[in-house]
């Protein structure tokens, strides 16, 4: 169903997953994406590198296209891989983690009646499994774990970036700029990441016109399981964000890379750690263990980042190149 009379064109739906440990996971995201008011036109289920998984899916989404990663492992490929399977004008990407709200859709592809607008970025609430957010915890830090973090614009306003489990291209944009990046991006249970914003940024520097643009209203909840609940993969995460930031700047730039940081370092960190010290005045002792929460993260990020630029002098990206479908496709 093409999405209402003034629509901006076609939408298809992918969502990229890899293991049966997330089974009930996946079906909840194809799930949700056939129930909105708005139904896409597409809904493309990519299995990365794992037949067992193919299989049972095919079996059990039957109003998907299922297919395999025909790139190389990870999450860039897969989406890539999702890219060049579909036919729609506007290409949506939900995590396989992730439960789409109502209208999702819909908030999603609204902004693409701006011919300049490219890309849409949507928003993700945490779905905390077991006791729910640990108290140590800080908002600014909720990127950690996949979800809209203190700082983000709760406005439609123009962003960097979008985060990857509620995200939104032109489809011609992608092909042409041939997709996400290998050598940045989740691998499996890998915490790293960044491969949006280095898109992104790559989309910008093309076409300087272009524009991001954030949808607070397209919600997606996205499921924080226990063993993200610790100290141990905060500390990893936080470190290889740092890593992937390194990685990003050399392809295109420091300035570009760092744009959105250098504010939210110089802002929304300091504030966060005075909130937490006049939160445990208040009596909760759990204020002081959010501020510290935030000195750490951030000293974990950097000593990833710096860690990022050593290795990156070593390290070769896999060029994007622009996609183009098969004959057999």
């Amino acid at each position: 169903m093409t999405v209402g009379p003034s629509a901006p064109g076609t939408v298809a739906v992918v969502i990229c997953a890899y293991t049966e440990k997330r089974w009930d996971d996946v079906l909840d995201a194809y799930h949700s994406v056939l129930g909105q008011s708005v139904v896409p036109d597409e809904v493309i289920l990519v299995v990365d590198h794992n037949p067992a998984l193919l299989a049972r899916l095919t079996l059990a989404c039957p109003r998907a296209l299922v297919i395999a990663n025909t790139a190389g492992n990870g999450l860039s490929g897969a989406r890539n891989t999702g890219i060049e399977a579909a036919d729609s004008d506007i290409v949506l990407f939900l995590d396989d983690d992730a439960r789409a709200a109502d209208g999702w859709v819909e908030q999603m592809v609204a902004p693409f009646t701006d011919p300049q607008v490219q890309g849409v970025a949507g928003w993700a609430d945490p779905n905390w499994d077991g006791a729910g957010q640990p108290r140590w915890f800080p908002e600014p830090f909720l990127w950690v774990v996949g979800c809209s973090y203190e700082g983000m614009p709760t406005t439609q306003v123009p962003v960097r970036n979008p985060l990857g489990c509620s995200m939104a291209f032109r489809r011609p944009a992608l092909a042409e700029l041939g997709g996400f990046t290998s050598g940045i991006g989740r691998v499996g249970t890998h915490p790293v990441g960044c491969e949006e914003t280095e898109f992104s940024i790559r989309l910008r520097q093309r076409d300087p016109a272009a524009r991001i643009l954030s949808a607070p209203g397209a919600v997606v909840h996205h499921r924080v399981t226990e063993n993200r609940r610790t100290l141990g993969y905060f500390s990893r995460r936080c470190y290889w964000e740092g890593v992937s930031k390194a990685l990003v700047a050399k392809g295109v730039g420091r300035n570009d890379a760092l744009a959105t940081e250098r504010s939210y370092v110089s802002t929304v960190l300091p504030r966060a750690v005075f909130r937490g010290v006049k939160d445990a005045l208040r009596g909760d002792v759990h204020g002081l263990l959010r501020g510290a929460a935030v000195v750490y993260g951030l000293g974990a990020t950097s000593l990833g980042y710096v860690r990022g630029l050593r290795a990156a002098a070593q390290t070769e990206l896999v060029e994007a190149t622009p996609l183009v479908r098969s004959e057999a496709a």
